[in-house]
């Protein structure tokens, strides 16, 4: 998902043991108070979902969700995220079985106890119009459409389910609509059926797990391009007729995005990558292998004499960039728990940015950048909360430049102080390991400690587990008769100081002279022997820290 549309800002349950005890080897982490969903019970394996919309998309007339879900422990009722819709029947392992709603909850009594590891098939049979997650709307050509868009957490408005992102699981969409609608979700297109009462019903496999908020279905009157462009992967558009003829054009840097990420990181990871203008609340989605963008995403057309790569503005190419990252980090890799969701935002945030770098060069990668420290810097001036969240209960608030625009600096830092090839070494370490599963801030530190044999404990504490950024003051005082300038790097932000190297660039006689400061501590001095006096200094002119910087 991307913050584009900014300003937005993106609830749930209670932490496992396992992350309290990482939590506790972390002294200065606090504690979480936000609850999240536990997934300690009973986990959900695959979903077969069977819908069918009435005649104007305006509700579900009749549905049936089929969960194949394992046992942890001991077992005799399971508690399924389901809110709005009316429930009509209850089977388990095709037996009548009794069920109560309660607090958000579709509570299914088992007809018996299971044990740990004991696989049960529930069948919900419901119908009803959803208040969220599934958006029942007019498209932007004003004809009715349905399309799926459940972050951070209401695809149980529409789908019963274990509605948290690392309850990942197989899905398959079996979706009835006028015969008139074209139907796109998740995962490979299996069949279209015609039937007798003027309806069609579309089937979609999702063979690799997903998570609950990625899984979607969208419904409408589009018009559906394959793409032009050569891609790694089957690459579709489905959008409203009026968008039909620049569709091309404003995807065009898709496939290319798809390469760029597939040989930096991994092979693509899902069957297919279909492109959706349609009802979402954000700038973009990135449900797995079905992204929607907003019906305005094609607003701003190319400028006359534009000279962009692909002939579309920036700002286009960075919201899809973003999405199709998603794909690899927020998808494939999910985070853990929501205070992970750096993981996934910055990472999609860092890499649409590695795009520019790599097709448009390196002053559009360093206007990109210094853009989101910007951002960064004027949301710490207002909110002062690690990365690392566990506190904000509004998960839409957490769409903010923490997990966005601080979460890519994270990267970049991590790749100016290791080096491109073990930076990206760590990078396709920790997605091999944690692919279509779900990874946590400290997996990220493990790989990246593994790839450059470096400790990094320290950094991730600083940057990701505490608050704030450096904001350093740099003076120089020169000695004519020793020949020497004392370098003396003050940092006046609040709380402890960042230890990271702190490159210096001056000019003293012919040439550029470079020295490095790491700091140990508020105030670090560290004297060097010239020729002749600096008569110009920057620091950090590569761009390579988080900071705010004075030099005298």
């Amino acid at each position: 998902m991307n913050n584009y549309k900014f300003p937005h800002y993106r609830q749930y349950l209670r932490r496992t043991t396992l992350f309290l005890l990482l939590l506790l080897s972390l002294p200065l982490v606090a504690l979480a108070t936000r609850k999240e969903r536990v997934v300690d019970s009973w986990r959900p394996n695959n979903y077969l979902i069977n819908i069918t919309l009435n005649d104007q998309l305006s509700e579900i007339a009749v549905a049936q969700v089929q969960i194949d879900i394992v046992a942890l422990k001991q077992l005799s009722v399971v508690d399924l995220d389901f809110d709005d819709l009316t429930t009509d029947s209850v089977r388990v392992n095709n037996t009548v079985a009794t069920f109560a709603h309660r607090n958000g909850l579709l509570e299914v009594s088992l007809p018996q106890t299971v044990t740990a590891g004991t696989k049960v098939t529930i069948a919900i049979a419901y119908h009803g119009k959803p208040k969220a997650g599934l958006i029942l709307t007019a498209d932007k050509d004003g004809r009715p459409s349905a399309v799926g868009d459940n972050w951070p957490n209401r695809v149980h408005h529409w789908i019963p389910s274990l509605d948290h992102p690392s309850a990942k699981a197989t899905v398959t969409f079996n979706v009835t609509a006028p015969a008139r609608e074209v139907v796109v979700a998740n995962g490979k297109f299996n069949r279209v059926e015609t039937n007798p009462a003027g309806t069609r019903t579309w089937t979609y496999t999702e063979g690799v797990p997903i998570p609950p908020y990625c899984m979607i279905i969208g419904v409408g009157e589009f018009a559906q391009l394959n793409s032009d462009s050569r891609a790694l992967t089957p690459l579709s558009y489905y959008v409203p007729p009026s968008d039909s003829e620049y569709a091309q054009k404003g995807f065009s840097s898709a496939a290319q995005t798809v390469q760029l990420f597939n040989d930096m990181v991994g092979p693509y990871p899902y069957e297919k990558l279909s492109l959706i203008i349609g009802a979402t609340q954000f700038g973009g989605m990135e449900n797995s292998s079905a992204i929607v963008f907003p019906s305005r995403l094609f607003n701003v057309r190319r400028s006359a004499g534009s000279s962009k790569t692909f002939g579309i503005p920036n700002q286009l190419e960075d919201v899809v960039a973003h999405e199709i990252a998603h794909q690899w980090f927020g998808d494939s890799v999910t985070e853990s728990t929501w205070a992970d969701l750096w993981l996934s935002e910055g990472f999609a945030t860092y890499f649409a940015g590695l795009f520019r770098q790599r097709y448009e060069g390196e002053e559009q990668f360093q206007s990109y950048m210094n853009q989101a420290a910007m951002n960064a810097l004027e949301y710490e001036k207002k909110f002062r909360t690690p990365i690392f969240d566990t506190e904000t209960g509004d998960l839409m608030k957490l769409l903010n430049p923490n997990n966005y625009q601080k979460g890519a600096w994270v990267l970049h830092m991590l790749r100016s102080r290791l080096g491109d090839d073990l930076f990206f070494k760590g990078i396709r370490s920790y997605y091999q390991t944690h692919i279509t599963a779900n990874a946590s801030t400290e997996d990220l530190r493990a790989a990246f400690e593994k790839a450059s044999g470096k400790d990094l404990k320290a950094f991730f504490q600083r940057w990701i587990y505490d608050t704030g950024h450096p904001q350093y003051e740099l003076s120089m005082n020169w000695d004519e008769t020793g020949k020497n300038a004392t370098f003396v790097l003050k940092q006046v932000q609040p709380g402890d100081p960042f230890l990271d190297p702190v490159p210096i660039v001056f000019v003293a006689g012919s040439g550029n002279e470079e020295l490095t400061i790491t700091p140990t501590g508020a105030v670090t001095t560290k004297v060097v022997t010239l020729k002749s006096k600096p008569t110009s200094i920057q620091l950090d002119p590569r761009n390579t820290l988080l900071k705010e910087a004075t030099v005298n």
